[in-house]
């Protein structure tokens, strides 16, 4: 690789062939048009920065526009701030975004006041940024440290890394290994990891830089002890003393690399001047890089900024249009080695120097590092920064700014409601470890009888987040208890949450059970004038609990009713997302409403789109996936899991499940059940009760019955199922088909029952066709013919082509083959169009167990385009433009226009008016 050596100019690249090319690929694709983007990972000192040096320089020399960033450890509280560094030089392109991007960019960067942007609003107003700009010519941006990016920021921009696909855009990170930080965010990106060079060019780099007589047995120790890690050699090179390299005299320590190489920095600025001592550590705390504000910072100190010059003479620093160390160690290195009242100093010229009115969060942050002691002023201007930075997005500065300024206030009662204040932005954050350290922060207090039940409530929270067992709803019910006389609304909030909490841990050995849970909510305080819809749909779910499912049916139906008409009141907020979105499509589903389910599924996502709330936007999908599994519309599920998938959201892995189980695909579903095994936990919780579920569908689908009813009985006999309706048909089923009728009994009654309170064609439909499996005779065909009728009045198309499909079975075991064909041929045409393959499969065993051949899928020229595809093609049959569904999808309209060439060379059309007229997958 190419370094600095002492004395000399560069070494050029030793080794490295491999990860010169993955770069210099990456670089002629986004020439082409194929956007990508690479992490480089490494440990301190492997050459990370000097590969980025190479790109960036093979990029410009190629035409390419180059931005950069370099993450800063201190600067990992302030949102967007490595965002802005980046993006920066570009914003003069910002006129061309629509104006909710405009905005979102403003507010995010606090250059305007507005409404809290979600950060993936703000990642679609970064990708049509940087599109932009490489319309103009190919674009490349480099993030140095990235581990060290604040978390708002890594987030934004890995979203783009996913999302660039034509945009002439290359994008690279590098990457420190072991970092202490979470970076899953970056899990999907392509990576090129660096490590030692071989003992050949590790060899040949030590000799170009040691310019002194060189021992053999010292150079072959310092070879092995390096590792191959170039810096390490370098600086052993350059620090060592002449008697230790022509002989091995006056040996110095050897500890871990990364140790090494930042002792040979501290080193090195120890043998400076004091005041450029000085400079250096007020420029390591200041992770801006302004020349003018350390000049200012500078001054303050008594120093002149000419006292740098000694710095770059020893290779540490550089000063042109900004400070940037020679590498990010130094940095480390020169902070690390300050004594505290160093530290403070450094602090207090930046805060001196820095503006209120530009950047008054760093201003503020600079003021508090550099009080020593309690400081009522310095905290008091912490809060109001937490304030602002809560207002652009960054719930982990705020976060930051809270605790700080709970450290520095020294009133005790103020200081255990700040400590309190911040714990609660932690878990907004997820940061429930650090939460609960502050809690006890609070706990200590004295706080009101309010901040005490609203710290007991977040403990209750943490806990259930993180354990997931049955103690969490009995905590929820504490909690709730306490906010009674407090806070009536949240209390009842509150009392839902542990219902909701009951309903997800079911049957446990220990904890509350939904009865006990449910009993005690019917102590909730009676709700505000008007009801919000949670609170009738707490009250709905209470009485279905405690008066049985027939007396809680119209409370329900009030509460859904309240949701798809009002579903900004409590479905969708700014902050929380679809806070109550999981249990009320539940609850529609738990009343056989496939009208509000289809609209609160459609709703949900609508919302959560128009607002860029892709953070939330996974539990939106998971509901529109799950009701369009049910409605047979099982490509345009599909369509929504790849989407999902692309956005880098967490998968959903239950609506992949319903997906691949209704499909009949049991390799991929027995992979995404165990997926789901690993995380669930206990076996009787909901998702285990969801994952039976699925199962249970696979093996009727392929005509497994007993697999079938094993699944379908776990699911039904979990406690969660009392609140939900999909096992008992496929339990049924399963049990009729195995020989079992009579085990089925009490399931057949339960789903007869609720039928007929909710009165709706999805559930009488199901009831009719599962009293007919377990019936003979004439009263079997009257049934059957019941449940055609029923469910061709709803949505649940997946349910009318199996109500076929077991028509057609019994007809065929009566000897009526005749009639048995007309059902069969419908199911299977049915099963088959929707992509319902085992089931589509079973009816063609039958049918030709009539005589007849089924008929095979004609090929659809559509049958070529992928799910992202499709989606496209979709939207853009209904007139939208390629801006229009590049907002939809969180693409670029560049990368819509490529995706729409793909997509006429494979359907044979030249325009998009063609696409009204091409047959979609249902």
């Amino acid at each position: 690789m190419r370094h600095a050596v002492k004395g000399a100019a560069l070494v050029e690249f030793l080794g490295r062939r491999a990860e010169r090319a993955a770069v210099d690929n990456l670089l002629s694709r986004a020439r082409a048009g194929l956007s990508g983007a690479i992490v480089v990972r490494g440990e301190a000192g492997i050459g990370k920065t000097v590969l980025l040096e190479h790109v960036s320089g093979a990029a410009e020399s190629s035409g390419f526009r180059v931005v950069s960033s370099v993450g800063v450890e201190s600067e990992t509280q302030f949102a967007f701030a490595g965002l802005h560094q980046l993006c920066a030089p570009l914003l003069d392109h910002v006129g061309a975004l629509p104006e909710p991007q405009r905005t979102a960019l403003g507010v995010a960067f606090g250059q305007q006041s507005g409404t809290v942007p979600d950060r993936f609003l703000v990642g679609l107003a970064i990708l049509n940024l940087l599109a932009e700009v490489a319309e103009e010519g190919p674009l490349l941006c480099l993030v140095d440290d990235a581990q060290w990016l604040d978390e708002a920021s890594a987030q934004v921009l890995t979203f783009v890394a996913r999302r660039v696909a034509a945009e002439r855009m290359a994008l690279v990170f590098a990457l420190r290994d072991p970092v202490d930080r979470d970076m899953g965010m970056f899990d999907g990106i392509p990576v090129v990891c660096l490590v030692g060079l071989d003992e050949t060019d590790a060899r040949a780099l030590l000799v170009a830089a040691v310019h002194a007589p060189l021992d053999s047995g010292v150079r072959d120790r310092v070879i092995a002890e390096a590792c191959g890690n170039p810096l390490a050699l370098m600086e052993l090179a350059r620090s060592a003393p002449a008697a230790w390299l022509a002989g091995g005299f006056e040996l110095p320590e050897l500890p871990g690399t990364t140790h090494r190489i930042e002792d040979a920095f501290r080193r090195r600025s120890e043998s400076l001047p004091a005041p450029t001592q000085a400079l250096l550590l007020v420029a390591a705390v200041d992770p801006t890089g302004e020349v003018a504000l350390l000049r200012r910072a500078a001054a303050h100190l008594g120093i002149d900024l000419e006292a740098a010059g000694f710095a770059e003479a020893a290779g540490l620093l550089a000063i042109d249009t900004q400070v940037r160390f020679r590498h990010p160690l130094v940095r480390s290195a020169i902070y690390r080695a300050a004594t505290p009242l160093e530290r403070r100093r450094a602090h207090g010229a930046l805060a001196a120097a820095t503006d209120s009115d530009a950047d008054p969060e760093r201003r503020a942050w600079h003021r508090a590092q550099a009080v020593l002691g309690m400081d009522e002023d310095a905290a008091a201007e912490l809060v109001r920064s937490a304030g602002r930075a809560r207002a652009r997005g960054g719930l982990a500065a705020s976060a930051a700014f809270m605790e700080q300024a709970a450290k520095l206030t020294p009133d005790p009662a103020v200081r255990a409601g700040r400590a309190l204040e911040a714990a609660h932005a932690k878990q907004e954050a997820g940061a429930s470890e650090a939460a609960l350290e502050l809690l006890r922060v609070a706990g200590a207090g004295p706080l009101d009888a309010l901040q005490q039940a609203r710290l007991e409530l977040l403990r209750a929270r943490i806990a259930f987040h993180l354990v997931r067992d049955g103690d969490g709803p009995g905590l929820l019910l504490d909690a709730a208890r306490s906010l009674a006389p407090l806070d009536p609304a949240l209390s009842r909030e509150t009392y839902l949450h542990a219902l909701e909490a009951a309903i997800v841990t079911g049957n446990f050995s220990r904890g509350r059970t939904i009865p006990e849970v449910t009993e005690a909510a019917r102590t909730a305080p009676a709700p505000s004038w008007p009801q919000r819809p949670v609170d009738l749909l707490l009250d709905g779910l209470v009485a279905t609990f405690t008066q049985g499912y027939t007396a809680g049916v119209p409370g329900r139906r009030r509460a859904l009713e309240a949701f798809v008409h009002e579903p900004d009141a409590d479905a969708v907020d700014g902050t929380n997302g679809c806070r109550w979105g999981w249990l009320a499509s539940r609850t529609a589903m738990s009343v056989f409403d496939d009208e509000s389910l289809h609209s609160l599924a459609i709703r949900n996502v609508r919302l959560t789109r128009e607002v860029g709330a892709l953070a939330t936007l996974p539990a939106a999908l998971l509901g529109q996936s799950i009701m369009l599994v049910l409605s047979g519309e099982l490509a345009r599920a599909a369509e929504q899991n790849a989407f999902a998938a692309a956005t880098g959201a967490v998968p959903l892995l239950h609506a992949q499940l319903a997906l691949s189980a209704w499909r009949g695909r049991p390799t991929e579903t027995a992979e995404v059940h165990a997926a789901i095994v690993r995380k669930a936990g206990p076996a009787h919780d909901t998702e285990g009760s969801l994952a039976q579920y699925a199962m249970a569908v696979l093996h009727n689908g392929l005509g497994d019955y007993p697999a079938a009813y094993a699944a379908a009985k776990r699911a039904f006999e979990s406690e969660a199922w009392r609140f939900n309706n999909l096992a008992h048909s496929e339990f049924i089923e399963a049990a009729c088909r195995s020989g079992r009728p009579e085990s089925a009994a009490e399931a057949l009654e339960q789903l007869t029952s609720r039928a007929l309170a909710s009165g709706t064609p999805w559930g009488l439909g199901l009831a009719a066709r599962s009293q007919a499996l377990s019936s003979t005779g004439p009263a079997a065909e009257e049934q059957y013919r019941e449940a055609i009728e029923q469910l061709a009045r709803c949505r649940m198309a997946s349910h009318l082509a199996r109500t076929h499909l077991v028509y057609g079975e019994w007809l065929r075991r009566e000897g009526r083959r005749q009639d048995a064909r007309e059902q069969l041929r419908t199911a299977h045409g049915l099963l088959l169009d929707m992509g319902a393959e085992a089931f589509a499969a079973r009816a063609a065993r039958e049918l030709r167990a009539t005589g007849e051949h089924p008929r095979k899928r004609t090929a659809q020229p559509a049958d070529a385009l992928t799910a992202q595809e499709v989606h496209i093609a979709r939207l853009v049959a209904t007139g939208a433009t390629s801006r229009e569904v590049a907002t939809e999808l969180f693409l670029s309209p560049r990368t819509i226009d490529a995706h729409l060439r793909s997509i006429f060379r494979k359907v044979g059309i030249t325009s998009r008016r063609q696409l009204r007229e091409l047959p979609l997958p249902r």
